[in-house]
């Protein structure tokens, strides 16, 4: 059989272009050390090497010995033993294996001021050479002449989870994958930022250390200018796709992924949390963490009113489920703004919306809200029985099943109860804290690990909108479709979110092109119909950017007015969301 690849293929590795001097940038060990030497000056220099957790720091110790360091100090031997730093957090890590709560700890509460002292005095005692201080912490440990920030992205930390390894610090080294995230998510990944932070505007260089046994380095000041170029014009990050119990076969077949013997069930592909940016650098890629953007230009890239709401957050995300060919999601419900703060330390909730992207085979349909009439003790009962080992819980008994079709839109305000059925090709677009899913009912079937996924009933029950009832669904959530313009270019209309979620999403349909108005706002869109879109900027800020069939780009604030057109003369459809004014 003879298959041939798209015109306008979806791009799994989207390349952001940045201007450089020659030489800012270097690649393989040789390149890395020769790069860090020529900034090392004659006489005493102190070279601290900050870490992320996750980062192989065998790896990187072996690339600073290459320096012939008179001194070597592993900062990770200052901190308190693993088993205290263990029951330090464990009230807040709680016993749940998915749930804990937002650490208020910092990285130097675990590095004992006179482990520090006594570091600082061995560095004090030495008079010329060069002096390496590594590892996770190591800018607590003394003043740098010359900083070094070696990074590794999220998906890439949750991989290396799975083939083993521990989390930074711990004596508990044979945890479960998902108990290894929830470490990462509500404690350590918190105190690294927060160290990070600090440092990205200051640092000499940045190392690249995602992809095994091959370095990648810039230096900090060629760094921060391509992190503000991409603040400033459309972008993609790297999207990763996972398999899950429930997965389809959708994303394989359209996107040409590689065959992993399983499905794909989810793709992240507008998370900066989750994603990471590949700059090019002339012939150097530099993989990074797109939350260092947000970082280091929340304003430029949230705009100052969604900055001043949420900080150094990104609030929208975008990401795929694919159920074609394949199952239902479990049953579930998202916690309320007033449960996530109070049980959590959440800011704000997971309000979301079911784009359809695609529906094919049998009865594609969407599980959403409280059947008119249920009464809640009899529907947590058949909850709780089917969860001890009873009969199975009669969804449609008690949940809306609702068709579905290309093109559809259905927003789930947090407490509504959803899930995807199967044959739907999901964009599900929503606020970001998407860890807080109270799963309900996963229909009696083993997770890919042959194990049970983990059900909160009480967590659930706290948070179902009862209310939310076969009228209210089909009046409030499903296609409330408003039209906002229409012309001779083209047509958008609001298809939501509810009034009681902060985000707002547009669809834009064009065959030549439609300016689309800034509201302030950061905007994420897909290109949800047609094989390509141009994003252009009448100003001429950013050069046209093109958007193949089902990607995800950014527009920051900053890109400024844009339109969105057609080069090829064909319909196109894009959906856009952003934070309400």
């Amino acid at each position: 059989m003879v298959t041939t690849r798209p015109e306008y293929p979806y791009r799994q590795f989207p390349l952001i272009p940045v201007s450089a001097p020659d030489g800012a940038a270097a690649s393989g060990q040789d390149g890395v050390c020769g790069l860090l030497q020529s900034g090392i000056k004659p006489g005493k220099t102190v070279l601290v090497a900050e870490a992320y957790p996750g980062v192989d720091q065998d790896a990187l110790a072996a690339l600073l010995s290459a320096l012939h360091p008179v001194l070597t100090i592993h900062s990770d031997d200052l901190a308190v033993p693993g088993e205290e730093l263990d029951a330090r957090i464990q009230r807040e890590l709680t016993e749940d294996p998915v749930f804990g709560i937002m650490t208020t700890y910092r990285m130097e509460d675990f590095f004992p001021r006179e482990r520090l002292a006594a570091a600082r005095e061995e560095i004090d005692r030495v008079s010329d050479g060069l002096i390496v201080v590594y590892g996770v912490g190591a800018s607590l440990v003394a003043p740098a002449d010359v900083l070094l920030y070696a990074d590794i992205t999220r998906w890439e930390i949750q991989l290396r989870f799975r083939q083993g390894m521990a989390n930074w610090n711990t004596a508990r080294k044979d945890l479960p994958q998902r108990e290894k995230y929830k470490r990462g998510y509500f404690a350590e990944w918190r105190w690294a930022d927060r160290v990070k932070e600090k440092l990205l505007p200051k640092m000499d260089y940045y190392l690249d250390m995602t992809t095994r046994e091959h370095f990648a380095m810039v230096s900090g000041e060629a760094y921060r200018a391509a992190l503000c170029q991409t603040a400033n014009q459309p972008f993609r990050m790297v999207p990763y796709f996972d398999p899950g119990v429930w997965g389809g076969d959708w994303m394989k077949r359209k996107f040409n992924l590689p065959e992993n013997g399983s499905n794909y069930a989810w793709s992240f592909d507008g998370v900066p949390e989750e994603n990471s940016l590949l700059l090019k650098f002339g012939d150097t890629l530099i993989q990074t963490p797109a939350m260092n953007l947000v970082l280091q230009h929340p304003r430029e890239l949230l705009g100052d009113r969604v900055h001043a709401r949420f900080g150094k957050e990104f609030p929208i995300r975008f990401d795929m489920l694919d159920t074609i060919n394949g199952q239902n999601l479990s049953l579930q419900v998202h916690p309320l703004t007033e449960y996530i703060q109070q049980k959590f330390h959440m800011h704000y909730t997971q309000d979301e919306s079911y784009y359809i992207l695609d529906a094919q085979g049998e009865d594609p349909c969407v599980y959403l809200g409280i059947k008119t009439g249920t009464q809640p003790e009899e529907m947590l009962g058949a909850l709780q029985e089917a969860q001890s080992g009873g009969a199975p819980f009669p969804a449609e008994q008690y949940v809306n099943r609702i068709p579905v079709k290309k093109h559809d839109h259905l927003l789930i305000p947090a407490g509504t109860v959803h899930c995807s059925g199967a044959n739907t090709m999901v964009l599900e677009i929503s606020a970001t804290p998407y860890i807080f899913t109270f799963k309900l009912w996963d229909w009696g079937r083993l997770d890919l690990d042959g194990k049970p996924r983990p059900i909160h009933l009480e967590h659930g029950a706290a948070n179902i909108q009862w209310d939310r009832n076969t009228q209210w669904v089909h009046e409030n959530l499903v296609n409330a479709v408003t039209p906002v313009h229409r012309d001779d270019r083209g047509v958008v209309e609001r298809t939501g979110l509810h009034q009681r979620e902060f985000l707002d999403t547009y669809r834009i349909a064009t065959q030549s092109g439609l300016p689309i108005c800034r509201n302030g706002s950061v905007h994420v869109m897909n290109l949800v119909e047609g094989r390509r879109a141009l994003i252009v900027s009448p100003q001429g800020k950013f050069p046209p950017y093109p958007l193949h069939y089902a990607e995800t780009c950014i527009l920051p604030e900053a890109a400024g007015e844009y339109e969105i057109t057609s080069p090829d003369g064909q319909p196109i459809q894009v959906i856009l969301a952003c934070v309400r004014g």
